[in-house]
């Protein structure tokens, strides 16, 4: 039997082991639900970096760039946090460098792991179906806000633990783990209507990127999953076909 723990804040992860595990990255609003639709749209490889300084000197170097902070796209930036920036035409089989927020921050500190993978709403049944397959504990990693706590990650956290649970071939002991799993429970009853409470839905709002926060939450819209491998991100089907 194979264990799940949940780590809430990329400033907890130094309390957890990675070793022989498949860390998931989670950030739903919204860099790992921009990275997965990437490379449903065609993207061949991501770069991720921590800062802004980082992405500018990729960006003098000719490098296509999506970055943001706050929620904001940076102003030498080609490309925003929306996902519908990307489309076939824009990104297909070119390689991008991206940076933000929450996201890319937890990708970064986590790099050094054996196996790491982007997970979001969009991607989920292919992410438990490729768990299963791959027999491994699992940690999943959840971007938080600034590192502090955020309702979204954890609810995400709460259906993959769910599911994985349910297969029979998973267990959990984290209190992380299973507090997740109580907090999808209450939610998706009625899910469009709960998120409306988290902070991320009304700063979002705010901006008036509120059609984007519908868009993270639709469920197995691709079958993507986008690993770490080789300091790129990239399209795990492509990594198995060669």
């Amino acid at each position: 039997m194979h264990k799940i723990e949940v780590c809430l804040s990329p400033e907890l992860f130094n309390k957890y082991s990675s070793d022989n595990k498949i860390v998931v990255i989670v950030d739903i609003l919204r860099a790992t639900t921009i990275i997965t639709t990437m490379f449903h749209y065609g993207l061949e490889k991501l770069i991720s970096v921590k800062n802004l300084n980082d992405a500018l000197e990729y960006k003098e170097k000719g490098f296509l760039v999506a970055a943001e902070r706050n929620g904001k796209k940076v102003d030498f930036a080609d490309f925003s946090n929306s996902p519908f920036d990307y489309s076939t035409e824009n990104i297909r089989n070119k390689t991008l460098v991206y940076s933000t927020t929450n996201g890319t921050y937890s990708i970064n500190i986590a790099k050094k792991s054996e196996t790491v993978i982007i997970a979001s709403f969009l991607n989920l049944t292919s992410v438990v179906s490729y768990l299963l397959n791959q027999k491994k504990d699992v940690l999943i990693l959840c971007s938080g806000w600034k590192g502090d706590f955020c309702i979204e990650d954890s609810l995400f956290a709460g259906a993959l633990s769910e599911k994985l649970i349910l297969s029979k071939h998973y267990t959990t002991e984290s209190d992380s783990a299973l507090s997740s799993i109580d907090l999808w429970n209450v939610a998706k009853i009625d899910l469009l209507k709960y998120i409306k409470k988290i902070f991320q839905y009304k700063r979002l709002t705010n901006f008036e990127l509120g059609d984007t926060i519908n868009y993270c939450f639709q469920t197995d819209t691709t079958t993507v999953i986008p690993i770490f491998k080789d300091n790129y991100i990239l399209d795990l089907k492509k990594i198995t076909s060669l």
